[in-house]
């Protein structure tokens, strides 16, 4: 019986993958197989040895110690593009919430509900001070043109908007399927000149740690509409704050306020729900737990952040499952031990993913638990699993 444990509400419908044969469900316990988690901050929880996988219901993983985690070879999982439509959904409301002044429109109109008279006639003489631009024809810029941001710059395109895209990451194949409504660029700064909307789609660790820095911000057009809806560190948010204040950032929107953005009309603030929907929940849910199943009962990664993804299906015996670093020879020292022990390899996939790499044995026969034991003590193998 493997025990999984949750940390935050959890879809049932996500929680139905696991067979409750094979898996029990506990929001408490200090021996889980596996942890489900949504933004709870994990870095001072205990790894056990029976720990095998964290799975983020999300795409962030910076509350996770993942580096921890590789060492102990503990696979962290996310369930990238689970909540893209969501978080796509509500970055374009808070683009034209925050554009046309919708809020403080709202708030003034409300004011004049105790007037002596029907409210049309002030209406129409002060709504002057809340007119804002449409999106047609304005160009945005898409910081991450990932699961979130590609549905954006599709949205936007849609909307008539000229879109303009960076990212580094994205590959060949990627690349020339967006390029028909996104006009890639390969420096930023380029983006920040161009843009009357720049929008942050970018994961945080630190290399993306004040990614928008003060000196980006001063690139920008004067009266930009700045919009981060990815993590709130990605930005230098002092630097935000200055320059609503002079005047440079015409209109901010972001779901990750700090206590100074909350002090301006300029600023739309929201409470972190970006992929607050049922649909995203029960999306991230589903995903996450089948990623962890097909990994407990297979050694099958998918949606990795920390090791390369590698799956394929199973011979009809025993998997070994090896976890180790990305040296010279390791692979023909694994094959080495599996032949000195007399066994055959039905199929082997290894894959690396930079200093980490991870190997798949299969067999069509039941092997014995000394051989993962044997792999264990080799040099450089981080963790063995035998699979039955």
């Amino acid at each position: 019986m493997y025990i999984i444990q949750t940390y935050n509400k959890v879809a049932e419908e996500g929680l139905k993958d696991f067979d409750p044969e094979k898996y029990r469900i506990v929001e408490e316990t200090d021996r889980p197989d596996a942890i489900l988690v949504h933004s709870t901050p994990l870095h001072n929880i205990p790894l056990g040895p029976e720990l095998k996988a964290i799975c983020r219901i999300g795409a962030g993983t910076n509350t996770i110690p993942v580096e921890k985690c590789t060492g102990k070879g503990i696979v962290v999982f996310n369930t990238p593009g689970g909540n893209a439509n969501a978080v796509k959904e509500l970055t374009l409301a808070a683009i034209i919430l925050c554009m046309r002044n919708v809020l403080s429109a709202n708030e003034w109109v409300r004011t004049l509900k105790d007037g002596e008279s029907d409210p049309g006639r002030a209406v129409e003489a002060g709504k002057e001070v809340y007119r804002g631009p449409e999106l047609l024809g304005k160009t945005i810029g898409i910081i991450g043109v990932g699961a979130i941001g590609s549905r954006m710059a599709r949205a936007c395109h849609d909307l008539g908007m000229r879109v303009i895209g960076y990212d580094p990451y994205l590959g060949h194949a990627r690349l020339n399927e967006l390029k028909h409504y996104v006009r890639f660029v390969q420096n930023v700064s380029e983006l920040y000149e161009a843009a009357d909307i720049v929008s942050v789609h970018i994961p945080l660790n630190e290399a993306n740690r004040g990614f928008v820095s003060r000196e980006a911000i001063a690139s920008m057009k004067d009266g930009v509409y700045l919009i981060n809806y990815a993590r709130g560190p990605v930005l230098d948010n002092d630097a935000v704050c200055d320059a609503i204040d002079s005047g440079k950032i015409r209109g901010f929107a972001t779901d990750f306020p700090t206590a100074r953005e909350l002090g301006y009309r300029q600023a739309l603030c929201t409470p972190h729900l970006g992929a607050g929907t049922p649909e995203a929940d029960e999306n991230c849910s589903v995903m996450a737990a089948r990623q962890i199943c097909d990994y407990i009962e297979n050694g099958n990664i998918t949606n990795s952040v920390n090791f390369p993804d590698v799956a394929f299906a199973r011979a009809e015996g025993d998997r070994l499952a090896i976890m180790h670093y990305n040296r010279v020879g390791m692979l023909g020292r694994i094959t080495e031990a599996v032949a000195a022990a007399g066994l055959n390899i039905e199929n082997l996939v290894n894959k690396a993913r930079g200093d980490i790499a991870y190997t798949l044995l299969d067999f069509n026969e039941e092997i014995p638990q000394r051989i993962a034991d044997d792999m264990t003590r080799l040099d450089n193998v981080i963790r063995v699993r035998l699979i039955r």
